[in-house]
């Protein structure tokens, strides 16, 4: 199948190289020219574990490619997937889908033959309609279907994600459209991945769904974390005890610092912004988002009072600032807010990421960026885990400790035990642990 992709952004480009990987002739379509160029050179602009062997893999046989022109790339395609950035409008919390409607316009004035358009974007409900007016609307006579095909791909493990899925979601309303797409994903069919077709709206209202239930399961576990922190239970057993029942399972029972990203924050509230014009309150969306917020911002005071409540003119270390390990991605990182309360209180940042440093350098100022996990630490008056990467899991915390101006350690993902910390002369604070334990 011969295929377009508009969009070079974390969806487009995983799922052009994916599909290139499967046989199907991929053109990856962007209007920043520096970017395809970069592409064009094996450069990657984002960083996703096992990405830049793919695509060079596949641009050496010829394909996948990369161009700014639209209507060469879609010139005689089977199908075009829009796969722009919905980002979140100022004001309302509604995405913003300016983008995606561009994409549909200037798609509809290229087209050369029938094809199907289809959404990759998560777009609020209804979108898919808007898209197939707004096509129908500057090319009368194109022969068009439009579906929606949203992604489910977890950063940091995309490619395993598209190559082996839960499930495949594809909304169409007609027999060209579901056939044109079965075409496509049939390299899956060894896997025996479920192919899940249904109308197009409620396809659009599965991605919404499935990523505000991830996040209400996040804050749950986050809440509980903060009664056993209380009653003197332990939140690891507890997530464990509630995750081995089959009907609640044990993925996102993590309690950490909050959820952040590219998908759990825009995608709730674009999610409660459609469900307050339909006149549907989401309760439950509701206050997962308050939650969350404020829960960012309490890691910062948590760090505080394990300093014994004054952080003015100390220097807190902090390790990893992407909002998950193996993604450069600091949108909406627990981080940024953590950095933000801990300078209000007059503190001095260091900090260490293994591949974000370059994105936080854009949101984060006044903050002394490192080059591995012990400069950040040497001389510091604490030291705070905020993102789980795996080479933060096994650090000498002896040396930690006689680096270390104060013997502090805030863990907020667990990595380490009360028991190892305080063996190596850390006085340690984790997340939803025992006070005793503390």
């Amino acid at each position: 199948m011969r295929i377009a992709m508009i969009g070079t952004g974390y969806v487009g480009l995983v799922s052009g190289a994916c599909f290139s990987d499967f046989g199907h002739q991929v053109v990856c379509v962007d209007k920043d020219a520096d970017k395809i160029a970069a592409l064009r050179d094996g450069v990657m602009p984002i960083y996703e574990p096992g990405l830049e062997g793919l695509v060079e893999h596949n641009v050496g046989g010829g394909r996948l490619s990369f161009t700014t022109d639209l209507a060469e790339a879609v010139d005689g395609v089977d199908a075009v997937f829009i796969a722009v950035g919905t980002p979140s409008r100022r004001g309302d919390g509604h995405a913003d889908l300016s983008y995606v409607y561009a994409a549909a316009r200037e798609i509809a004035t290229a087209l050369t033959g029938p094809a199907v358009v289809v959404t990759k974007s998560t777009v609020p409900v209804g979108t898919g309609d808007e898209v197939e007016r707004l096509i129908r609307e500057t090319a009368p006579d194109a022969e068009v279907s439009v579906a929606s095909n949203p992604e489910f791909l977890r950063e940091g493990a995309a490619i395993a994600d598209f190559k082996h899925p839960d499930r495949i979601v594809v909304g169409v309303e007609d027999d060209h459209a579901r056939d044109v797409l079965e075409a496509i994903y049939r390299p899956l069919n060894l896997n025996k991945a479920p192919l899940l077709f249904t109308t197009r709206r409620t396809a659009e209202v599965i991605k919404y769904a499935a990523n505000a239930f991830l996040a209400t399961k996040i804050t749950f576990i986050n809440e509980m974390a903060d009664l056993c922190e209380e009653v003197g239970a332990d939140v690891q057993s507890v997530s464990r005890g509630i995750g081995l029942d089959n009907r609640i399972g044990p993925k996102f029972l993590h309690a950490g610092p909050g959820y952040g990203g590219s998908c759990f924050p825009k995608d709730t509230l674009a999610l409660l912004k459609t469900a307050e014009d339909a006149q549907v309150p989401l309760r439950i969306v509701e206050s997962v988002v308050k939650v969350n917020d404020a829960r960012k911002r309490a890691m910062g005071r948590k760090v505080v009072k394990a300093m014994n409540g004054d952080v003015r003119g100390k220097t807190v270390a902090l390790l990893g600032l992407t909002f998950k390990p193996n993604t450069d991605d600091m949108r909406d990182s627990p981080a940024i807010s953590i950095v933000q309360a801990l300078q209000d209180e007059g503190a001095k940042i260091r900090a260490y990421d293994p591949e974000g440093t370059e994105q936080a350098k854009l949101v984060l100022e006044n903050v002394d960026f490192c080059d591995d996990p012990y400069t950040a630490a040497d001389g510091a008056d604490a030291l705070v885990i905020v993102t789980e990467w795996d080479q933060f899991r096994a650090l000498d915390l002896k040396r930690v400790t006689d680096i270390l101006n104060q013997p502090v350690l805030v863990d907020l993902r667990n990595i380490y035990s009360a028991d190892e910390a305080n063996q190596a002369g850390l006085r340690y604070t984790g997340i939803g642990q025992p006070k005793k334990a503390v």
